[in-house]
């Protein structure tokens, strides 16, 4: 006869069969960077290690010439590569001998693997949420939006000193005085850091505003009614229209401070590295020695990288 613990085994593997594909999509789903991200292919697989190629220069050979000009044909030394480390994400499924014996029918064991599978969903979308916007000062923690994107622009990513090589330092626009932007200055700080993020037709497709400064632009447009993404809206996500970009909130964007943040996304450039052995992968069932429960592990593992840090910005009020 089956032990408490191995129906609670079976039914966990059972249910959470696709849990990686779950605990992702609800992950993407749960934020519109990431879902533009995925709606873009920049939600990728990894192998050793992440590592992307950096065109930092451009091609010394453009030469204006006339008639028997010699011809400039050096090598033009134009690539470099931006490293990015793993960082590791457990999530465990645990229950207590009590628990299993107390739900020990089939029947209840299913509500109990319903709640810890529903909770481990919630958890991993909430927690990762966070990490998203993180500097990645954080014991093994991912480097999300505020070390890729520093508020002086600087700072040392993927092994790039950007003191030392100017093409890795992000934009940035600090608004002066304090608390000072309102709806009818908001535009004019967004323009400048806009143009400032615009090559041609390369620019920003995603803004992300933490609170006051959503409520401040969401003032200036609300007598255009200038929303919303179709596309987002399917999901539940409020979003308004600055030029081509979409305008966005998240709670998370301030990360850790009372700086008021808006970042410039150009999304092109930005990508969720996965180790195709660890996207939220269900691991083997663990009895510990000394306690009475089962527990099943989640693994991730992976991190948030960037190509062009030149072509992403962070609007902020400091003080």
């Amino acid at each position: 006869m089956a032990t408490p613990s191995t129906i609670f085994t079976q039914m966990v593997s059972s249910t959470m069969r696709n849990v990686a594909t779950e605990v992702a999509d609800n992950v993407s789903k749960h934020t519109p960077v990431l879902k533009r991200m995925k709606q873009k292919g920049k939600i990728l697989s990894g192998g050793y290690e992440i590592q992307i190629p950096l065109e930092y220069a451009e091609n010394e050979t453009y030469q204006r010439y006339s008639g028997f000009d010699t011809l400039n044909t050096n090598a033009s030394d134009i690539l470099t590569a931006a490293k990015y480390d793993w960082a590791q994400i457990a999530l465990h499924i645990v229950s207590s001998g009590k628990e299993l014996r107390q739900n020990s029918s089939k029947e209840k064991m299913v509500p109990l693997v319903k709640t810890k599978k529903g909770n481990a969903l919630r958890t991993a979308t909430n927690n990762f949420s966070v990490d998203m916007f993180s500097d990645g000062s954080l014991a093994n923690q991912v480097g999300g939006f505020a070390h890729l994107i520093q508020t002086n622009g600087q700072g040392t990513v993927a092994g790039l000193d950007s003191s030392q090589w100017t093409f890795w330092q992000n934009k940035f626009r600090e608004m002066t005085g304090t608390n000072a932007y309102t709806k009818d200055t908001i535009l004019g700080e967004m323009n400048l850091l806009w143009m400032d993020t615009t090559n041609g037709a390369d620019h920003t497709d995603l803004i992300v505003f933490s609170h006051d400064l959503f409520s401040v632009y969401e003032a200036s447009q609300q007598q255009f009614q200038r929303y919303m993404d179709a596309d987002l809206a399917e999901t539940g996500f409020k979003s308004y229209k600055y030029k081509t970009a979409d305008v966005v909130f998240d709670e998370n964007a301030n990360f850790t401070t009372t700086a008021e943040k808006g970042y410039f996304l150009n999304t092109d450039y930005l990508y969720l590295f996965q180790h195709k052995d660890a996207q939220w992968s269900m691991d083997d069932e663990k009895k510990p020695v000394n306690q009475d429960a089962v527990v099943i592990p989640l693994l991730w593992m992976g991190n948030f990288a960037c190509s062009n840090r030149s072509r992403q910005g962070v609007l902020l009020d400091a003080a």
